[in-house]
């Protein structure tokens, strides 16, 4: 699917050169701090003193999903709210904390970061994602709502994923999601104390319907068997929309 949904038809100038193509685009938006609600999960804007405390009690906890974050575990409150500030003070960055809608327990962060509406190109990424919501379709769920908001409701032109390039389950997320791997940065950031070699990944605005579609599909009831297991992947659905088949087999 990369390769398809990465080919553009080179045009030529007036003197023979190779140029991109016309884009008919005006702009996007800056995101907003604003609730996005879902079937599962409520994203909504994360702030210092409503979830200090949850980052601590429900994510502090489990070291290794700091392993690749640029901040530290918080091992109190005031740490965690001091990180969340830094946070959600950045004018290119609209932070989200997750919280299950059945029982309104907070599961992990997000942010929507380096944010560029004059180009169209926004990032998702700060993801830590508490135990109980991993592997879940809620956790899903939170990057399709996520997406859904960047390219139908801001108009951005491109949305970015990138990571630790040792950072395996990340990139195995990102490319189960959609996105197309682009590159490796070598030696892009230290964090840390340690190198870090930076791997991005990319949607655009063209590939974006057929990922809306494959979530979509993904996330339907149909589509999980009566003990909750998936009949067809993200890719697998992907790949059935598009080459314009039906997305499960007749009965």
């Amino acid at each position: 699917m990369a390769s398809a949904m990465m080919g553009r038809v080179a045009r030529l100038n007036d003197l023979g050169q190779p140029v991109g193509e016309p884009v008919e685009w005006s702009g996007a938006q800056a995101p907003q701090a604003r609730d996005l609600v879902g079937r599962w999960v409520r994203l909504c804007p994360l702030s210092a003193a409503e979830h200090a405390r949850h980052v601590v009690d429900r994510l502090g906890v489990h070291p290794d999903l700091w392993t690749y974050q640029a901040d530290d575990a918080p091992g109190d409150i005031v740490t965690a709210g001091r990180a969340i500030s830094a946070m959600t003070e950045r004018a290119d960055t609209c932070a989200f904390a997750i919280v299950d809608r059945a029982s309104d327990a907070f599961q992990g962060r997000v942010a929507l970061l380096r944010s560029q509406p004059s180009v169209g190109s926004i990032e998702v990424g700060w993801i830590i994602y508490a135990p109980s919501l991993q592997r879940t379709r809620a956790a899903t769920e939170v990057q399709y709502l996520l997406m859904r908001y960047a390219f139908d409701d801001l108009g951005y032109r491109r949305y970015e994923w990138k990571c630790d390039s040792l950072n395996q389950p990340s990139r195995a997320a990102a490319t189960r999601l959609g996105f197309v791997e682009e590159g490796t940065w070598r030696n892009a950031l230290v964090v840390k104390g340690r190198n870090r070699d930076t791997t991005w990944f990319s949607i655009t605005d063209r590939e974006w319907p057929l990922v809306r579609r494959g979530f979509e599909a993904w996330l339907a009831d149909d589509n999980f068997d009566e003990s909750g297991r998936q009949r067809q992947t993200l890719a697998e659905l992907r790949g059935r929309r598009a080459a314009g088949v039906p997305t499960r087999e007749p009965a």
